[in-house]
């Protein structure tokens, strides 16, 4: 998918996951390394931080929902 895509159309990729966590993921180191490879060429890279914003927001509801 990737090898078809490069340099003719953008692609994003979203994942809590930094790329030292993706062979976990898909099982293959050389896979990733390829994949990390590919997606990061002549790319731009934006890392929003560590938290997710899904993740706050469902741990502040269960707060909200245990302390009443």
């Amino acid at each position: 998918m990737f090898t078809e895509r490069e340099e003719r159309k953008a692609t994003a990729v979203a994942t809590d996951s930094p790329f030292a966590e993706w062979d976990k993921t898909l099982g293959d180191p050389g896979l990733c390394a390829a994949i990390a490879d590919r997606i990061t060429f002549r790319c731009m890279l934006i890392q929003t931080g560590t938290d997710s914003y899904r993740f706050q927001a469902t741990e502040a509801r269960r707060q909200a929902t245990t302390t009443r």
